[in-house]
């Protein structure tokens, strides 16, 4: 399982430009509050089939990545202004300088996994927090896609008398933990698409507390042979969170 993006396919831009962001970072000692101010976007590349982007951004604290806070998306702007303030109080000044401003810019994706565009880290102990600076960053690419997301079993089918092809989805094995208990709720989505165009999504059930499911379940789509060269088949292995987005573990 890779991260998967609908770019995956042009690996010769090593060097894309991923744009820039430009946020404020302070400290008040009086009220041991930490301000981070998410202020704009620019440049930002496009990751939507239509040529643009609908961006956000999510806010961590490393080491701590159990509380992320995350702005609005702005639909379809490249160069988006956010203009929003997120507040970390009653937050220790020795406990600040031990983290990490982590700033990760995606691109909201309604029917997918939402699309990393760049990322910004930052030491807070590199700062000096007791004014309030500004900075514009360039965006890197995100590294939290580099570890391993596991492996996904699966066999095609294709009965040319009947038009259709079965997709099963048969077993996964090591499957990267997203929960904070160290494991998963793993289900996986299938999605039928037709030069870029959804047709069909079918998924299995979810398995409870499990890195190595086995799911044995199948899937038929009706698929003319005169349109098999132009169907794509989207496989997404999600982790189930009923209190918040389901995640995306690999595709």
């Amino acid at each position: 399982l890779s991260p998967g993006s609908e770019e995956e396919e042009h690996e010769g831009q090593v060097c894309e430009k991923l744009g820039r962001i430009q946020f404020s970072v302070g400290y008040s000692f009086q009220d041991s509050t930490l301000t981070v101010k998410i202020l704009k976007g620019q440049e930002l590349p496009a990751k939507d089939f239509s040529g643009t982007s609908d961006p956000f951004v999510k806010l961590y604290l490393l080491p701590d990545k159990k509380h992320k806070l995350e702005t609005k998306v702005k639909r379809k702007n490249l160069n988006p202004h956010w203009n929003e303030t997120f507040l970390f109080e009653g937050f220790p000044y020795e406990k600040v300088v031990q983290r990490t401003l982590y700033l990760q810019v995606l691109d909201y994706d309604r029917f997918s996994r939402n699309d990393p565009i760049g990322e910004v880290s930052i030491p807070l102990n590199k700062l000096d927090l007791a004014n309030m600076q500004t900075f514009w960053k360039e965006l890197k690419p995100c590294s939290d896609g580099s570890g391993s997301r596991g492996d996904l079993l699966v066999s095609l089918c294709y009965n040319p008398t009947a038009n259709t092809i079965t997709v099963s989805i048969i077993k996964a094995r090591n499957l990267k933990a997203m929960d904070i208990g160290g494991t998963s709720d793993p289900y996986v989505k299938v999605w039928l698409m037709h030069k870029d165009k959804r047709v069909e999504k079918k998924k299995t059930v979810v398995m409870k507390r499990c890195l190595n499911p086995v799911f044995n379940e199948s899937f038929p789509f009706d698929v003319p042979a005169h349109v098999l060269r132009e169907t794509t088949i989207i496989i997404t292995v999600m982790d189930k969170d009923r209190l918040s987005r389901n995640d995306v573990i690999g595709k």
